[in-house]
Formats: C-alpha cells, structure tokens, sequence
C-alpha cells in the first residue's frame, strides 16, 4: 500500500515542548511513537519522508517463531550462532520471546504479510535452521512502514515534523539529562524541549562508497550521541553484502544470494569465473568470503576500486526459472536499463547493516538519563558480531514496543514555562557561507566514503587504518576551521538562528551530514583499528584469525576505547 501523504507542520504551530521526541520515522520510530502512552504529547522528526528510511527499502522478511515446528530455543541458537560470540544472551533471549506478540501486533494493526492456505507464508533464509521469515513479496519493509504510517497519521497525540533535521541533543549542563533537541527547520535553528528523546536514526552506511543505504542513512544518530558523551559499542562491525547493483545514478539494490544458488556466475571483464580463484566454491560461498573475493579483484585490478565492479551472470540459469523466481530483479534492472536475459548485471559489494551503535539496555535506555535510542541506531546486543538475516526489522518491533511501560507520570510533569519556547532568543542572520566553504563541505563529502570503503571495507590492515584515521583527524581540523563551522559550533543552548534563504538551510543540512559522516568514519575505524582479530563482520588481514581472548565488546565513550564483556547466560 501506498504511504499516506505527511503534511508538513507550519514553523507557528510548531509546539515548544513535548513529552516525547522521536528522531527518525523507519520502522523503529514509527512503531515506538505508536507504542508509547496515548496521553503523551509525541512529536515524531524525519529528515525526509518515512518512504525514504532503510526499513522501507528491507526487501526480505521479519524472523518469528511462528510454525509448529519451530521454537524460541532454535530462533535463540542460530542468532547466537550467527553472532560470533558478542550476543548478549538475555538481550536475543528477550528477542525471540517477544517476537511472536511483535508480529501479532503487526497483523492486526493492518500488515498483509503473504499466506498459504490461509496461514502465514514463511521462508527460509541463510543462517536460519527452519522456516521462519514472514514476507510481503520481496517488500516487507515497505509494507510495515506503509501500515504504520497510516497508524501514526491517525493519532491525535503525535505530530509530524518532516523535512527537518536533528542538529544535537540538548544536554542540561547542571544534571547532565537530555532535556530536547537542536533542530534545523524551515529556515531556522531552534531548540525544543522534551522530557525524552528517542533516536531512531538508522545506520550509517553512506560513509561507504558502496551501500544499500538510501541517501539520509548518514549515521546521524550516533554522531549525536557520540557528541553527547554517550556509550557507544561495537561499531567496527558492519555487515557487507556480496552483489548490489553497482550503475551510476542507480540504488546499490541488492541482488539476492538466491540467484548464485540457481546457477548464477560472478564473472569479471573477460567473462573468468575469478571467484574460484579465492574459494574451492566460487560464488556459492559464505557471504562474507564471497564479498572478500570481490573487494580482493578490484583491489587488485581496477584503478579506482570504490566506484569499480565485477559482473553477475545470470543467462546459465533457464529463461523460466528467472522470470519465475526473479521479478523483481527483472523490474529493476530493467529500470537501470540491464537486461539480464541478454548480459550479465553489474554488481560490486557494499555496506548494508551496522550491528553496532549506542548502547542501550532492554529498555532502550542510553547512558544519558533522558536520552533513549531504537532500532539500527542502537546496540542492544542481539546481534553480536553479525546479524541474523530478518532479525533487524524484528528489533526494531520488539525493543520499540517496550516504550508501552514507559512511565505514566512523565506526561503529567509541570510545564517548563516560558523558558521552554522554541526560540528562546533569535539572532538576526548567519552570514552566508562563502563558495569555497561550500566547495570544501562537497569535496569532503566526495572523498571520506571512498577513503573508509578503502580502509575500513570489506578487508582492513592495521596500518592502512593508521594513515585513514590521521587524514580524517586532519579533514576534521579543516572542517572545523571553516567559519560556518565555527558559528554553528558557538550556539548556546536555547539561541536560535533566523535563516535568510533556502539555500542556506540546504548548506547547513549538508554540512551537518557531513560532519557526522567524518565523526562515523573516525569512531568506525578506530574500532576496527582496536580490535586486533577477525570476527564477524570485521576482517583484519593482519590478524586474519577469531582469537578468544577478543570475545569482548568494544566500547566507546569521548576519546576513550575499552572492552567489557558479553553477557552469558544466567544459569542460575
């Protein structure tokens, strides 16, 4: 079903205080807005449009235990499997224990999730040891997001705030509690207060070169927490994928692993099966060693690697096989003008899901009283090293719908008063940023994915890292130089900005992406660079082996890096 239309609220009717702000409107902020108490005052902030977050772009299914063949033990030990040994128990515990209600929830609020003979359809994906991936064709996301939207639409207790985006939260610098956010919109700067925040901001693949991620996934919510002080975790593990399509001006849509399994060949420019070259199964090997294969060829023959890709073969498989099982893929290619039944698909690896992020406990909490985060954002722990295939949706319904407890008395707290108005003080203007100002914000912006898709993709090495993480520390230095930077940077909390034209807004927009593009790509590879082994989805090929001793958590906080470790089960 189509997303509901979203009418934007006008700058004057733009409330001064809520009881709860929401930044990000995927599946995890929608459904967390729609599961918080009725008698709150909720105000949901998206940067563009909910059709435009990852989970509308999730092409696979939601993991549940559903079938009678199935159990939560099973569900739990292939999670745990597929995590390398960073799951934390009671986290996928809760997980998969809450996953039947979650998509209970989901069907009765409206989601058409495909059926067979009345009952729920399920698949079976990689990693999964039964049948347990609900579905709506190969648009799960867009089906969630598409009912939500329309259940969010209908509430009288939440507003809407679209086209605006989250510059920082605001911190009280007496107790150190999130009391709101610094937001850019319609043409000004200005600060709203909330008794809690939420960031449901999604991942951060745009600071690779190559990513399934839409546009808007610039790891902003971490960037803010991470400015904050917050406690981030496991951030060097990020989830590749082997074969997106790789076109100029085209999505990085992924090609399903299920095309290799129906004959497909990875071929390069003189139609060789290279990928033999690196594993006795070619293409039909693990995803991550398949994915490594590629990154490996281009690295080795291709004088620009980040924008380069080999080829998917896709005519050994018969005609009606592919129009049988592969319509969508057919829908797309087509789009971007490959016809797969005549020539073989461009495709390269690419970034697809962060399993790390800000660490939160079973109730979102962040280490910031006040502040909260859900979803791709947050590190819960069920992930571990490397997610479960469909269990990233499933996270987003099961930890938003713990926001139903959230405490009855915040609604009921007194008003913060006149203080609590959205601008609290306006300065005339901002001087308008010079041309080479904004040259300097695109080249950054041009140059620090291909430096961390180089140095902190698919294959890493310590002192690659090194030479990264200095280039970056210096593009900061510079970035923070420029005088846009340096008046942004001054704002006091409760002082607003009066914009004089769109196109400022859209520069200031740019360069707040920007700065949290850089601040992703340091935190990213200062964790790959302090994990000194293979694990999941971090490969070293410096210390190319899983060492025990590392059957730790990496954590983060301000300049300062730790392990701590994972938690096991109780057996009490």
């Amino acid at each position: 079903m189509p997303s509901p239309s979203i009418v934007q609220l006008s700058i004057s009717d733009l409330p001064a205080q809520f009881d709860i702000l929401l930044i990000g409107a995927g599946a995890a902020g929608l459904y967390a807005s729609l599961c918080f108490p009725s008698h709150l005052k909720i105000g949901l902030i998206t940067k563009d449009t909910p059709s435009l977050s990852a989970s509308d772009w999730a092409q696979g299914g939601i993991a549940a235990v559903v079938a009678p063949d199935d159990s939560t033990a099973l569900h739990l030990e292939d999670t745990l499997r597929a995590g390398a040994g960073l799951c934390d128990y009671p986290a996928v515990k809760f997980l998969v224990e809450q996953a039947s209600d979650g998509i209970a929830s989901l069907v009765k609020m409206g989601v058409a999730f495909d059926r067979h003979d009345g009952e729920l359809a399920l698949t079976l994906e990689a990693a999964h040891s039964r049948r347990r991936v609900l579905h709506a064709a190969d648009t799960t996301g867009r089906a969630v997001v598409g009912t939500l939207t329309a259940q969010v639409l209908s509430r009288q207790n939440i507003q809407v705030i679209s086209q605006a985006f989250t510059l920082d939260v605001w911190i009280d610098a007496s107790s150190q509690r999130c009391q709101g956010v610094c937001l850019l919109y319609q043409g000004k700067i200005l600060w709203i207060r909330a008794k809690a925040v939420v960031l449901a901001t999604g991942g951060g693949g745009q600071v690779f070169a190559q990513t399934t991620n839409p546009a808007l996934s610039t790891g902003d919510g971490v960037a803010i927490a991470h400015r904050a002080n917050a406690l981030l975790r496991d951030l060097e593990f990020v989830q590749f994928h082997p074969t997106a399509l790789t076109k100029p001006g085209a999505p990085r849509f992924l090609i399903s692993e299920a095309v290799r399994g129906e004959g497909a060949h990875l071929i390069d420019d003189r139609g060789r099966r290279f990928a033999f070259d690196y594993h006795p199964a070619g293409e039909l090997a693990p995803r991550d060693v398949v994915s490594r294969a590629i990154f490996s060829y281009l690295q080795k023959t291709q004088t620009d690697p980040a924008s380069a890709h080999v080829w998917l073969d896709l005519r050994p498989i018969p005609v009606e096989t592919i129009r049988h099982r592969f319509p969508n893929i057919i829908q797309v290619c087509q789009q971007w003008g490959v016809d797969l039944f005549q020539e073989p698909i461009p495709v390269a690896p690419a970034a697809h899901y962060w399993m790390g992020g800000i660490a939160t406990d079973l109730l979102n909490q962040t280490s910031i009283a006040g502040l909260y985060a859900v979803g791709e954002t947050a590190s819960t722990g069920v992930h571990g090293a490397n997610r479960l295939a469909s269990n990233s949706l499933l996270e987003c319904i099961v930890f938003s719908a713990q926001f139903a407890h959230f405490p009855a008395r915040v609604g009921e707290e007194r008003d913060v008063g006149e203080e609590g108005k959205a601008i609290s003080s306006v300065l005339s203007s901002i001087k308008p940023p010079s041309l080479d100002e904004i040259n300097t914000i695109a080249s950054l912006r041009y140059q620090l994915p291909r430096l961390v898709w180089q140095s902190a993709g698919i294959c890493r090495e310590g002192t690659v890292m090194q030479a990264a993480i200095a280039q970056i520390q210096q593009w900061q230095y510079e970035f923070a130089a420029l005088p846009i930077s340096q008046t942004l940077e001054a704002l006091q909390p409760g002082q607003g900005v009066d914009l004089p034209s769109p196109d400022i807004e859209q520069t200031i927009r740019n360069w707040a992406e920007t700065r949290n593009l850089l601040e992703v790509g340091y935190l990213i590879l200062k964790s790959a660079q302090f994990r000194t082994e293979s694990r999941g989805g971090h490969y070293r090929v410096d210390y190319p082996e899983t060492d025990p001793a590392w059957q730790v958590h990496t954590l983060v906080q301000g300049d300062r890096w730790w392990q701590a470790p994972v938690q096991q089960e109780n057996k009490d």
